[in-house]
């Protein structure tokens, strides 16, 4: 029973604040040069809650853009849920279900315009952390704060170097590596290396669908964002079976 009620509570967590993703993640969904948007295509001003910064992305006209919320918060929820299945009540389950929601709005807007923005990676980078050092002191944990900080700045730091080195690394990826090393180097330097080879594992298939069905060819990029936060998720729900 306490099972069913914390994976039913965290998924109706993950529904209910992914219905908020649509208006950021149109905001944020444009070319690195551009500011971010404030009004529709047409001019009319962006409204929301929080001060048209959150919930459905309507202009005053009446007009919706972005992503579908029931399709953000479907995923939001499915995620919360799988984390709760997998974890249990542990301390760390809270930490990983604050995060599942600008998890989710960042993959959108990879999707989206290819750009990871700082405005959430590098607040996340240092949240991420001063969470599980909440959650590392707390009965029940099971992780490693200190493997947590080492998996930040190590994955962070090879993931420099591909920048320097491959094209198809952008820099926000750089800066999204410090979360994703944290969040897996909690759970030891094994879940670090099994969630970003998944994550290259699902962008090589994503690229493959793509290029079987006549959509991009071996010159195109792809968003890769996305695919390192999926890997990230099977690493954490692996590690948190094994730790």
């Amino acid at each position: 029973m306490e099972t069913i009620l914390t994976i039913t509570s965290a998924a109706l967590w993950g529904g209910g604040t992914g219905v908020l993703i649509p208006l950021p993640a149109y905001r944020f969904s444009v070319p690195l040069e551009e500011p971010w948007r404030s009004a529709c295509p047409a001019g009319h001003p962006l409204t929301g809650t929080g001060g048209g910064w959150l919930g459905r992305a309507r202009c005053a006209a009446g007009d919706t853009y972005g992503p579908s919320a029931l399709a953000s918060a479907s995923a939001t929820a499915i995620v919360c849920a799988l984390l709760a299945a997998a974890i249990g009540f542990r301390p760390e389950l809270v930490v990983w279900l604050l995060l599942a929601p600008t998890a989710v709005l960042l993959a959108t807007v990879d999707f989206a315009a290819h750009r990871l923005p700082d405005v959430l990676t590098l607040p996340l980078a240092a949240a991420v952390l001063l969470l599980l050092a909440v959650a590392a002191v707390l009965p029940g944990s099971g992780g490693s704060w200190m493997w947590a900080l080492l998996g930040a700045f190590i994955l962070g730091g090879c993931c420099l170097v591909l920048f320097f080195l491959s094209k198809g690394f952008g820099f926000g990826d750089v800066k999204l590596a410090l979360v994703l090393g944290a969040v897996l180097g909690w759970y030891g330097w094994a879940m670090v290396l099994v969630g970003i080879f998944a994550g290259y594992l699902f962008a090589a298939l994503y690229g493959i669908g793509l290029m079987l069905a006549g959509r991009a060819d071996r010159t195109s990029r792809i968003p890769f964002g996305p695919f390192l936060l999926a890997g990230t998720l099977a690493g954490v729900l692996l590690g948190s079976q094994l730790y």
